[in-house]
């Protein structure tokens, strides 16, 4: 199915953690970002779930509202990868996005999540308003980018920052690590210590 099955650390568990890669490169920068991250989470004794959005088969949302007539689950009509990723997502207490930014902005496919989800919990779109069934979860990014932050990822984290507060969820903040160019070591001690404090910064 293209997932990381679920993996906990043997302590005492505390929060369930669905993590959603949008990097098509699974040995890229944005994946050694997210395992000092991993780690830390499931050092704490947190559970873990991880997608890897490539792998799955996630269409775009069509606006046929199916999802808007229950307001007690997703209820979306489309059948893919996002089937499990939004029942996941609704266990979850944490929810964080991993992605590339490409053309300013996250990728295809979880730009295609973030569609299906915004409306399949958000039940604001029918004939009455509804509630948003994930309100109250938090919410956080971790991208890469070869520009400056203030330059590459800032589009991205103001487009989070209001979703999450239209959708009623928590913005808990975004880490950006630059690389430099395809000629230069991406991965690096003060990458790691980034990613581990950031993991710590959204366990609280």
């Amino acid at each position: 199915m293209g997932t990381v099955p679920m993996v906990e650390s043997g302590e005492a568990k505390h929060m369930r953690f669905v993590i959603l890669m949008g990097s098509p490169r699974k040995n890229g920068n944005t994946a050694a970002l997210l395992t000092p991250f991993t780690e830390t989470l499931l050092k704490a004794g947190h559970e873990v779930r991880r997608f890897d959005l490539y792998d799955l088969e996630i269409r775009g949302c069509e606006a046929c509202r199916a999802c808007q007539r229950d307001w007690s689950a997703p209820s979306c009509r489309i059948r893919d990868g996002m089937t499990e990723i939004l029942d996941e997502v609704l266990k979850a207490d944490r929810i964080v996005l991993a992605t590339p930014i490409y053309s300013w902005y996250c990728t295809a496919p979880m730009k295609a999540a973030l569609d299906r989800m915004v409306y399949a919990l958000n039940k604001y779109y029918g004939d009455e308003k509804g509630p948003s069934i994930w309100a109250g979860k938090r919410l956080s990014a971790i991208t890469t980018c070869g520009y400056r932050p203030e330059k590459g990822t800032d589009l991205f984290e103001e487009g989070m920052k209001r979703y999450a507060k239209h959708s009623g969820l928590v913005w808990q903040g975004l880490l950006c690590e630059r690389h430099l160019g395809y000629k230069t070591v991406f991965m690096d001690e003060e990458k790691r210590e980034h990613a581990e404090a950031f993991a710590q910064e959204i366990m609280k």
